[in-house]
């Protein structure tokens, strides 16, 4: 574990995002960096396999993260759609929009289940996570961003200023298809999973 004031480690200037403002970003540095052996995490030569188990546990946690994106945009989406009017009715009356809801809310109810047994089975410590972890971060974070995106479109011009959430919450899902591991390393990781039985 390093520590703030170790010799060679620095901290980089904050990064300029286009979401999740609200956690700061720094590049790390480390030059010439030496750790006590009494900070290290594991045993010695085990920490890429420590690290890549980590995300097993982790990944839901992002999947979580975009479940919850994804619910507050169709919550937003609901009552905008709702007090909207055009030709003095509601958006919400037209058919085709209320088709849009009810497939963001399917959207959104079929991730939340993987999020939850995948978590559940994490915190039971059960071995093999990997599919599943993978699984439920990588199709809750492409439904995230596919909910937000409809979220922007049923807010019409609206939903792309800043006087509405939506437009933040499709840039704060996009991030949650990178980390943790790229959506389409995750695929490999899932195909590996079930080639190896």
């Amino acid at each position: 574990m390093v520590h703030v004031d170790d010799a060679g480690f620095t901290v980089g200037p904050k990064e300029h995002k286009l979401g999740i403002k609200g956690s700061p970003t720094n590049e790390l540095y480390f030059e010439d960096c030496r750790i006590p052996g009494d900070r290290i995490i594991g045993e010695p030569g085990t920490g890429f396999k420590t690290a890549m188990k980590t995300l097993d546990h982790t990944r839901p946690t992002i999947g979580a993260q975009a479940v919850g994106l994804a619910q507050g945009a169709l919550d937003a989406t609901i009552e905008y759609t709702k007090g909207r009017k055009q030709f003095r009715r509601p958006i919400a009356d037209n058919q085709a929009v209320r088709f849009m809801l009810a497939d963001v809310a399917m959207k959104v109810e079929a991730p939340r289940l993987m999020v939850y047994t995948s978590a559940a089975r994490a915190e039971r410590g059960e071995a093999n996570l990997g599919f599943l972890s993978a699984a439920a971060k990588c199709f809750a974070s492409d439904v995230a961003m596919g909910v937000t995106t409809d979220a922007v479109q049923l807010f019409g011009g609206a939903g792309y200023t800043t006087d509405f959430p939506v437009e933040r919450m499709m840039r704060d899902a996009k991030i949650t298809q990178i980390y943790e591991g790229a959506n389409q390393i995750l695929r490999v990781v899932m195909s590996r999973a079930l080639l190896r039985g």
